[in-house]
């Protein structure tokens, strides 16, 4: 009996004290999630469209203010002086922040370099902020990516977004003519060491005139030219004066030796103009075969 009548016994005082806490915790907490809420959304709604329109009248001549006093127009608003309105869009950090998150993504898609587009590019072309600094950060570090490829093999770049964004990427190729040793060396396969010569044969051809070229650098070979053809191009070098040229300038050009240098220039003076042409020097052997060959691939200036 005794443990019965201790079964029904009323709540104690303490334990009818801490259920009101309870419930006013958990209502505490609701009104706390919707006073947020609609902060939120207040903040939304204000970014496109401000609480505030300040209009104000021409300016006075000679004055230089305005004829009701000085207002301070509020961050959003419109603001109107001698006949012309502007918009004030100074908005604080955090509010962006709130909006920027709480705001459903939109994305947009335009052309666009993954080396150089800004964070904020890449959030309109559909990243998250997060994904956004992350390639932001691998670039930062040094990483580049060559070819769309590269790209797509990002961690944070989703197959889906790539496909969607491929036909937008743009990556600008290295002009072998503009570019400096640093541009040369991110190119794959490419060191300090090669990056220095082919400035060096730049300098002595007087500009690359087609990108094989860069086979004839020593140890440039093959495989080393198919690993980075797609990422080259050659803008047009100044022609090579072949048919004005004194003997000892025609003999500096690497495709033309002393020798032949000597017997292009007796072949200008005994020949009619009309007749200067590579292919005749090739015909009379004054040139060397493969590197005449060469030679007529090469931007030459008219007679």
């Amino acid at each position: 009996m005794k443990n019965t009548k201790e079964d029904g016994r009323k709540p104690s005082a303490s334990f009818i004290v801490g259920a009101v806490a309870l419930v006013f915790l958990i209502v505490g907490y609701q009104a706390a999630l919707f006073i947020h809420g609609a902060a939120v959304t207040r903040i939304i709604s204000n970014h496109d469209r401000p609480d505030t329109v300040l209009v104000y009248p021409p300016e006075s001549p000679g004055t230089g203010r305005s004829g009701d006093g000085d207002s301070t127009p509020d961050p959003g608003s419109l603001q109107y002086r001698g006949g012309k309105t502007e918009r004030i869009t100074h908005r604080s950090p955090e509010a962006e922040s709130i909006r920027r998150h709480n705001t459903p993504r939109r994305y947009e898609s335009f052309k666009f370099d993954p080396n150089t587009v800004s964070v904020e590019d890449l959030m309109r072309l559909g990243f998250s902020e997060k994904q956004a600094m992350s390639i932001d950060r691998y670039r930062q570090k040094g990483g580049r990516f060559r070819r769309k490829s590269d790209f797509a093999r990002s961690y944070v770049v989703d197959d889906t977004v790539f496909r969607r964004l491929e036909p937008f990427i743009s990556i600008p190729k290295i002009d072998l003519n503009k570019a400096d040793s640093a541009a040369f060396s991110s190119l794959p396969g490419i060191g300090k060491f090669f990056s220095a010569k082919m400035v060096a044969y730049r300098d002595e051809l007087g500009g690359y005139s087609y990108p094989e070229q860069l086979m004839d650098i020593w140890h440039f070979d093959k495989e080393k030219f198919d690993g980075l053809k797609d990422l080259v191009t050659v803008s047009p070098p100044e022609a090579f004066r072949l048919w004005s040229l004194p003997e000892k300038d025609l003999a500096r050009h690497p495709y033309i030796t002393g020798e032949e240098a000597r017997a292009i220039v007796l072949y200008r003076q005994n020949t009619p103009v009309e007749e200067w042409t590579v292919g005749n020097l090739l015909e009379l052997n004054i040139l060397d075969r493969e590197r005449g060959l060469k030679l007529s691939r090469c931007l030459i200036a008219d007679p």
